[in-house]
């Protein structure tokens, strides 16, 4: 099932991607083990078992924000911040349909109860009811000042519940709507701050909305009417909940508890405390025994109803990887953390070798020098660290201006450090004084990648701005001594050679080892001039890089890599790869570049 959507649109990659990111277990892929490329030298490390994971729905160009089931479970509705709404087949993975018209990010989505309508609630003040079975929009219901954030079908499906949590918004209003006419029936008003969440109990006959104004509401659907207001939350509340049977009302909030409510008197049963950070969302099981609530604290908990005690708490959950980077000899890789560390760890054993603390914000960036034996790392700390690679001791703290540091680069013989600032520049430093040597500016937006050429020459930089940026280093490094000469205390830019324009923003650069290409996740790019083509060059030049969902190998995709094994950041050594995934987790592959290269496995110009 897994499989299914690769092996229809990539039918070759059933014999690499397929079956490499089977489970050990797989009875598939022990039977066709044989038929993985030879050039895979050594595979990542895989589950043993498959897990609960069936399908990766994939087409949103923008970040989901919701995603519900129909009554039927035969369909996925999914609402995303590129205005459209998706309608997903369960069984086959397949897109049914792609929803239209919104003018800005769909909030959430919801079914009707009897599956035939989708609501859409928008950035752009609508909500929107469309047809499931055409896809055909049946109804837009205007009348928030502001962008809606949730919506909900009243359980007969005649009444639509909306509402805005938007930030800087003054809508502190409820909207019930008529489903079939699209008018509306009444707005709900009394909350003093934005509504984060509203519910229909299980008989419609109530509406409970929670608001940053610290309270929930219950409102009577009949008349608009508030019947209650439940207060005792000390921070915002962020999701609301009915048991079953109605009499029972949960909320979350970022005080870090959950509180159950009566909702025929309006008083507090109990109060669930043990979660150390603030509660997005609580769900209550359908017996109504049971309360799950989900926190920033990276835990879901379970909570029994009747006593209000923690039944247990599921951890598992650690701190992203941002950033890795494997040491010159392959023995080492560098991870960097949301958690304001960096990690050492042996490749062969997977061993923790040391932890680099000492930074104060995330850490986005790391990278070995080439010789092995130092390792810098850039943070959101707004300073650039070298630490001693063999000791984990800090050897120096580079400190620019107040912004946070993105990328950070070695110089081909280790003397410079580049690093890659939020301020619109790149930085130049000398790794054995820590002095700053010159300050590179010409970028409109924040720099996210630097890098240098093999022989040191040149410094290539992206932006947010859409380019990416050639830097003679030499001329550059020429002007900035010449200003210390005659003692003036501030360096000089040097302007770009060369600028190339990107489609969108470039998160990693390399060069080609000849230093005649540039590699990024947004294209390849020929330096120089030349009687080759550009596609004959990048084959030559055998660029092994990550680019979207592929493993690239110059102008050749050459394995497919399933969501859950896509990088947030990676590094490339020789023939070595490490991917850093948004797990956490750290994996290592190797690939035979010369066997790649065959007739068999290449293809031509993409």
């Amino acid at each position: 099932m897994q499989n299914r959507s690769r092996i229809e649109q990539w039918p070759l990659q059933i014999y690499s991607s397929a079956l490499l990111f089977s489970p050990i277990r797989s009875l598939v892929r022990n039977q066709y083990l044989g038929k993985i490329p030879t050039w895979i030298k050594r595979s990542p490390k895989i589950e043993l078992d498959w897990g609960s994971l069936l399908q990766t729905l994939e087409g949103h160009s923008g970040v989901v924000n919701a995603v519900v089931f129909s009554p039927d479970g035969k369909l996925v509705a999914s609402a995303s911040r590129d205005e459209t709404v998706r309608l997903w087949d369960t069984e086959t993975g397949a897109l049914r349909s792609t929803l239209k018209g919104h003018s800005g990010g769909a909030n959430a989505v919801v079914f009707s109860s009897d599956g035939k309508l989708v609501a859409s609630a928008s950035g752009d003040h609508t909500v929107r009811l469309w047809d499931t079975e055409t896809g055909t929009l049946r109804s837009t219901l205007k009348g928030h000042p502001r962008g809606v954030s949730a919506v909900v079908f009243s359980p007969d499906g005649n009444l639509v519940a909306s509402s805005s949590v938007v930030p800087g918004s003054l809508d502190y209003t409820v909207g019930l709507w008529d489903a079939e006419t699209g008018a509306l029936r009444s707005t709900l008003k009394g909350h003093s701050w934005g509504v984060s969440a509203v519910v229909f109990s299980p008989d419609g006959k109530l509406v409970a909305s929670a608001s940053w104004d610290w309270a929930v509401k219950l409102w009577d659907t009949e008349t608009g009417a508030l019947r209650s207001m439940l207060k005792g939350h000390s921070e915002g509340v962020t999701a609301v909940a009915f048991s079953p049977d109605g009499k029972l009302v949960a909320s979350a909030s970022w005080d870090k508890t959950v509180r159950l409510w009566d909702v025929e008197i309006g008083a507090l049963r109990s109060m669930l405390e043990g979660h150390s950070g603030g509660v997005e969302a609580v769900a209550l099981s359908p017996d109504g025994k049971l309360v799950a609530s989900a926190s920033w604290d990276k835990t879901v908990r379970l909570w029994d109803v009747e006593i209000g005690a923690l039944c247990s708490m599921l951890e598992g959950h650690s701190g992203g990887v941002e950033a890795v980077a494997l040491s010159p000899d392959g023995k080492l890789v560098a991870s960097a953390s949301w958690d304001k560390t960096v990690r050492l760890w042996d490749t062969e054993t997977g061993a923790l070798r040391s932890t680099l603390e000492g930074h104060s914000g995330r850490v986005n960036a790391v990278v070995f020098s080439p010789d092995g034996k130092l390792v810098a790392s850039a943070s959101g700390d707004y300073t650039v660290r070298l630490w001693d690679a063999e000791t984990g001791t800090l050897r120096s703290t580079l400190k620019g201006p107040s912004w946070e540091v993105s990328a950070v680069v070695f110089s081909p013989d280790g003397k410079l450090v580049a690093s890659a600032w939020w301020d619109k520049t790149v930085m130049l430093w000398d790794v054995k004084t820590g002095a700053l040597r010159s300050t590179l500016k010409g970028h409109s937006e924040r720099v996210n990648a630097v890098v240098f050429s093999p022989d040191g020459k040149l410094v290539a930089s992206a932006s947010w701005d859409k380019t990416v940026r050639l830097w003679d280093a030499e001329k550059v490094l020429s002007i900035t001594e010449w200003h210390k000469t005659v003692r003036l205390m501030t360096t000089r830019a040097s302007p770009a050679i060369k600028v190339i324009d990107l489609p969108a923003p470039a998160s990693y650069l390399t060069f080609s080892a000849d230093g005649t290409h540039l590699a990024s996740d947004q294209g390849y790019f020929e330096l120089g001039q030349g009687p080759r083509s550009v596609c004959l060059a990048l084959q030559s030049s055998g660029l092994l890089y990550i680019k979207q969902q592929w493993l690239s190998y110059g102008v050749t995709d050459i394995l497919w890599l399933p969501p859950e094994y896509r990088p947030t950041c990676y590094d490339v050594r020789g023939n070595h790869i490490a991917l850093g995934l948004a797990s956490g987790r750290v994996m290592f592959m190797e690939i035979d570049t010369a066997d790649v290269g065959g007739p068999k496995h290449r293809g031509g110009c993409q």
